[in-house]
């Protein structure tokens, strides 16, 4: 009996290590392939991996936006668990009400997935993580800081919380300066941690680098003299464009009101716009520099030419054309000089049929430059109906035309540029492959560039000289449209001026909207903001003085 026990015994082990031993052979080598896709379905995982995206730099390569390293704090409401004081704590490192919180977690408790915060600094990932709450995971990822602030927010525009860019610049070359997100597989634990790295399925790719024509020393100039004049006029808005004239880069451009992209949170609209690509104005007595250039292009007046602006003021199609002081006789040099709107309109008056017209798109009036900047606005000029005159003299003095900063400063460089148009950019070298395009001849660009020295000399333009330097420009004093005509007490004061005259480097454009305070004359309002500008950015730029008589 004892015996058949022992053997009933032995038996039962024997089948047992058999069934054991078939079971080791099934599960390693018979359905290995099934069970091994089935631990990996329960614990790896493939995530992205965030890419670098690229910088944007000034010409001297300075930053001027990057992208620092964040982490996102996400949850699965149906893992977590925190007691009161633990919950507490994490309300406060994300600062967020603790109710709000709350409610939150309560709100997505049918979800596995919810956004805790993103963009958050290391530390206070850091401090999260701490915590260990069950069901707190954290994602990497990149967040947008722009180093100068409101001073270059409205070229550089802004990106998403995914780092994608919106406006500006950001937007403009959003694909050459995003990166391709890479991939890899990680190991996870049963509560979602990841526990270690399996493979890299596809490395990221860092987004390229982006290298502006800006100069952020003339850049920071530019917006502390703009944002100083629009307080002290008590304006609403106002912009500066410079270019470099060789080039055709630009090394600066600043509006007001700005806006500072490092905080999301004050952002609006009105604010955000770059007003010196996007917003038209009529720009006034600036533009009659290039009606003096159209009618001594056409070969029908010299510079000494007379014109009777008696007695000061013209009837055209029963509308009044004025100066505010009675000229007399002037020559053609002396129309410009003393900005007579007469003068500027009989020699329009003279022209062939659309030839002013045709001179005004050839500046580059009415078309986009070479920036790309989202929402530049191409301007517009009226065609002017031949029989109905006055639409002819008003666009010679600058009504009937609506232009952008940007373009006053392109068009005035042609100028400065031996009567060569060349379409300005925001890009270093971007016009490498831009041919030049002879708009007037060298003589006549020759000519129209002396008759504005003269207006800064002894014009209305004083108080843009530069100490050590010969300027050239001329102001401008234009009223804003409204629905029932022009206002009487809204103005835009502009000066467009040229610096050196010897060989000319660089064209500042300055425009001030609605100055209030007093003054609203381009003179008065616009010019001294061009001569402290131009003062330091000349030197900063080691350009040497040409007018030996202001430095003795």
């Amino acid at each position: 009996m004892l015996i058949k026990r022992h053997g009933f015994l032995l038996g039962t082990l024997l089948i047992l290590t058999l069934g054991l031993g078939w079971r080791l052979v099934e599960l390693t080598i018979v359905d290995r392939d099934f069970l091994q896709y089935q631990g990996n379905a329960r614990s790896v995982r493939t995530i992205e991996v965030p890419a670098y995206r690229g910088v944007i730099t000034d010409r001297n390569g300075a930053p001027l936006a990057i992208s620092s390293p964040v982490r996102a704090a996400w949850l699965n409401p149906q893992v977590f668990i925190a007691n009161d004081q633990q919950l507490t704590r994490l309300a406060s490192l994300l600062n967020q009400p603790l109710e709000q919180l709350k409610n939150k977690i309560q709100q997505g408790a049918h979800k596995e997935f919810m956004y805790l915060a993103r963009g958050l600094p290391p530390a206070v990932a850091r401090d999260i993580e701490a915590l260990k709450l069950p069901g707190v995971y954290f994602n990497q990822e990149f967040k947008r800081y722009y180093p100068e602030g409101e001073i270059t927010s409205h070229l550089l525009g802004i990106t998403d919380i995914d780092d994608m860019g919106q406006e500006g610049l950001e937007l403009a070359y959003d694909q050459w300066l995003s990166g391709e997100v890479g991939k890899k597989q990680v190991l996870k634990d049963r509560i979602g941690h990841v526990i270690g790295e399996v493979a890299h399925v596809k490395k990221p790719r860092s987004g390229n680098d982006l290298t502006l024509s800006i100069d952020r020393r003339i850049q920071y100039i530019a917006y502390r003299e703009l944002k100083k004049a629009v307080e002290r006029h008590q304006a609403v808005s106002g912009s500066i464009v410079i270019l470099d004239v060789v080039s055709g880069e630009i090394l600066a451009m600043v509006n007001q009101p700005s806006f500072n992209p490092n905080a999301r949170v004050e952002l609006t609209p009105d604010h955000m716009r770059n007003r010196s690509i996007t917003d038209l104005f009529e720009p006034g007595s600036v533009i009659k520099a290039f009606s003096v250039a159209s009618v001594l292009e056409s070969g029908q007046v010299t510079p000494d030419t007379m014109v009777d602006t008696a007695p000061g003021w013209l009837i055209l199609n029963g509308q009044v054309i004025q100066d505010l002081q009675h000229n007399g006789q002037l020559s053609v040099s002396d129309v410009l000089r003393r900005s007579s709107n007469v003068g500027v309109a009989k020699l329009a008056l003279e022209l062939p049929e659309n030839h002013l017209y045709q001179s005004l798109r050839q500046f580059g009036f009415g078309e986009t430059s070479n920036t790309y900047f989202p929402g530049e606005s191409r301007g517009a000029v009226v065609q002017p109906n031949q029989k109905q005159k006055l639409s002819i003299a008003t666009l010679a003095f600058g009504y009937g035309i609506s232009v952008t900063p940007l373009q006053l400063a392109q068009a005035y460089a042609v100028f400065a540029r031996q009567g060569k148009f060349l379409p300005a950019t925001l890009v270093k070298e971007g016009n490498q492959k831009q041919p030049e395009k002879q708009v007037i001849s060298p003589q006549v660009s020759e000519t129209v560039l002396a008759m504005l020295e003269s207006v800064v000399d002894q014009g209305s333009a004083r108080r843009a000289k530069v100490p050590g330097y010969r300027v050239a420009g001329k102001t401008g004093t234009s009223r804003l449209a409204g629905n029932g005509g022009y206002y009487q007490d809204k103005h835009v004061a502009t000066f467009v001026g040229i610096a050196p005259v010897d060989h000319p480097r660089l064209v500042m454009a300055v425009v001030i909207h609605e100055p209030k305070n007093g003054s609203y004359y381009g003179g008065v309002v616009a010019a001294p903001v061009f001569s402290s500008v131009m003062t330091d950015a000349l030197r900063l730029l080691e350009v040497s003085p040409d007018n030996s008589r202001t430095l003795a």
